[in-house]
């Protein structure tokens, strides 16, 4: 069985935005009940992050560490078409990734206890974001 569809979010700038329970709706109503869900976000200055879900101090901590990682504005970028926090998003996005996999089993994610789905935003302002999620099962 594979099936396939695509999620929209808004987020309102840089940080996370806490996709599980969409992507667990998704899985639910898929009818897959032993399998993998991939989840890819089509865009190039954001991220897609499997990260504890009850502190939210862990993810601003991740904020911290990619800011230093990849600070706005840093003069050694070229591009910077669309602002100084351009280059930023986008080497954020190579380093965090774009994709996940998840186990589907009993018909729900396998996530772990402490576990979320988050879209991280890396630009400073909010976008409209697309993942696709196929389930395959």
């Amino acid at each position: 069985m594979l099936r396939q569809l695509t999620l929209t979010f808004r987020t309102t700038g840089r940080g996370t935005t806490d996709i599980t329970a969409e992507v667990s709706r998704a899985v639910r109503a898929s009818g897959v009940q032993a399998g993998l869900c991939h989840l890819f976000l089509q865009h190039t200055s954001a991220s897609l992050v499997l990260c504890e879900n009850a502190a939210p101090a862990v993810r601003r901590d991740l904020e911290t560490i990619f800011a230093r990682l990849a600070p706005d504005g840093d003069p050694a970028y070229r591009h910077d078409d669309e602002g100084p926090d351009d280059m930023a998003a986008h080497a954020r996005s190579v380093l965090a990734g774009v994709s996940l996999h998840i186990p589907v089993a009993e018909g729900r994610l396998a996530l772990g206890t402490w576990q979320g789905v988050y879209l991280w935003e890396h630009r400073t302002g909010a976008h409209t974001r697309s993942v696709v999620v196929t389930l395959v099962g």
